[in-house]
């Protein structure tokens, strides 16, 4: 697959809540960054993403992606996608919108080194489970 392949069958497969077929878009020693979540990452190596995606498919969550954009580079190994993730919590009907950005570089068909940038912030609000030390600090019952 081309790196725009790859792209559009990883968005297509969250979208769809696909969550096992995944990891096989990815290396097996794939390098996955979240710049904008909490400290623990980066992901590394297909069980690790194999671990993240299985708890993503606990999540009530229903999402679609729109305003797609895919920007090829000049580095055929590259491609940046920008989209809009829509989504619903299926538990209380909440719906939220998360703009995001990846960047992948894809070799042999897989992805190989990934960032995501998406608002982790936003998105962990709107399921509830905020990430990092602001759950802690929304935990906290002190004055």
């Amino acid at each position: 697959m081309t790196p725009r392949e790859v792209f559009e069958r990883l968005i297509e497969g969250v979208t769809a809540g696909d969550w096992d077929r995944l990891p096989e878009l990815y290396a097996e020693d794939a390098v996955v960054a979240h710049p904008m979540a909490a400290p623990g990452e980066p992901l590394v190596g297909r069980d690790a993403l194999r671990r993240h995606f299985e708890h993503a498919a606990t999540l009530p969550l229903e999402m679609s992606a729109r305003d797609v954009v895919v920007h090829e580079t000049a580095d055929p190994e590259v491609v940046i996608g920008e989209f809009e993730y829509a989504g619903r919590i299926t538990t209380t009907g909440r719906r939220f919108t998360i703009r995001n950005i990846f960047v992948f570089r894809v070799r042999d068909g897989l992805i190989v080194e990934a960032r995501d940038y998406a608002d982790h912030l936003r998105f962990g609000l709107a399921i509830g489970r905020p990430p990092g030390p602001l759950a802690a600090a929304l935990a906290d019952d002190s004055p």
